[in-house]
């Protein structure tokens, strides 16, 4: 686990703007190949855990439904091919550049975490229990008070809604805080989530950048 705050003037004088990947004319690095974990592998992925991506005093924490078998195979938060929370963190302006999921320790510098309401990996997230989501929302609570980043943003609606009994909770900012943080839900950038392109979904991730500038 990551430990320690980077001073957050000189981390926001060095982040800056991103641009759009999309772009045009501007050349973008080639990601590095995938391993692929073999099918024995995945299976036996089931129920592990992964570390935190996490420090004191971060900018924003992202909090992940639960980590998939492509995740806990790998030991990389949102590994899956397809997943695209890496473009969106970069569409959105908090990254620099599109981060492979396997540099995901450079999170911390950036003022950026990722942690999961429910520890356990699943196939899909459908598989975890309303009891299960319950209980890691409480448990989100006790790290969010011990580690105190300025925003937590939830990525997935119906889990927040379950997690934290919120049956009406949108997207975007919400009118309670988490601790002393203040909260935000974003779209599950799963491959499966069909009502998001990669551009709405980076359009999603960077009001959430907006509003931590502010």
């Amino acid at each position: 686990m990551t430990t320690g705050q980077p001073p957050r003037r000189d981390r926001r004088a060095t982040q800056g703007r991103s641009t759009d990947p999309s772009r045009p004319g501007r050349e973008q690095p080639q990601p590095r190949p995938y391993p692929r974990p073999s099918r024995e592998e995945l299976s036996a992925a089931a129920d592990k855990t992964i570390p935190d991506i996490i420090a004191v005093g971060l900018d924003v924490l992202f909090v992940g439904i639960n980590p998939g078998l492509w995740s806990a195979a790998t030991g990389w938060h949102f590994a899956r091919p397809g997943n695209r929370f890496w473009p969106a963190l970069h569409r959105g302006g908090f990254t620099p550049r599109l981060l492979h999921p396997s540099e995901q320790d450079k999170l911390p510098a950036l003022g950026l975490g990722i942690t999961n309401m429910v520890a356990r990996a699943s196939a899909r997230a459908d598989e975890l229990t309303a009891a299960e989501l319950v209980d890691g929302a409480q448990q989100l609570t006790d790290k969010v008070a011990r580690h105190r980043p300025r925003w937590v943003a939830v990525v997935g609606v119906t889990a927040y809604r379950i997690g934290f009994a919120r049956p009406k909770a949108v997207f975007g900012p919400q009118p309670e805080q988490l601790a002393d943080a203040r909260l935000w839900v974003l779209p599950n950038p799963s491959g499966l989530n069909a009502h998001y392109t990669p551009q709405t979904l980076g359009a999603a991730f960077a009001e959430l950048h907006s509003a931590t500038l502010g």
